[in-house]
């Protein structure tokens, strides 16, 4: 892959837009439609695809909280470790008052949510059991006069 193709996709990755990044990284292109046919053919390019797939992961990697770290932080919440930033106004006198950010801790409600966001991935509220076994169900079949069986 070259160079060229490696600052197009960069370029492309920026607004997906293709027309835009192949102007970007080949100044000499003026004309919008040559563009348009050249970033459009350096898409279907192989290696291109590759690159922009690996570029397109390490972006999201970075980005998505996976479920160690979603667990990790509502456990923080759950114990009051985690802190919210909070606007508080405050009187100055004279009838003026000024707005001053407070760092608090989490309130109960949110912390409540926690407890039951992690109850559920434990499943430590279910309501519902499941039992499991196996046991033999015999019938016997002594209604006299029923079926025909039975006798009278």
């Amino acid at each position: 892959m070259t160079e060229k193709q490696k600052r197009f996709v960069d370029e492309y990755i920026i607004d997906l837009n293709a027309t835009r990044a192949y102007k970007a990284v080949y100044k000499n292109i003026k004309n919008d439609e040559t563009a348009r046919v050249n970033g459009s053919r350096l898409l279907t390019n192989a290696n291109v695809k590759k690159y922009i797939d690996e570029q397109l992961q390490e972006i999201s990697d970075g980005k998505i909280a996976d479920a160690t770290e979603v667990m990790k932080y509502l456990t923080a919440v759950l114990r009051g470790e985690e802190k919210e930033e909070v606007i508080v106004v405050e009187g100055c006198g004279d009838g003026c008052s000024s707005a001053v950010r407070v760092n608090k801790g989490i309130g109960a409600k949110d912390r409540i949510k926690a407890a039951e966001l992690l109850g559920k991935r434990y499943s430590i509220f279910t309501d519902k059991v499941q039992v499991e076994g196996t046991a033999v169900v015999q019938i016997i079949d002594d209604i006299p006069g029923g079926d025909g069986n039975g006798k009278a």
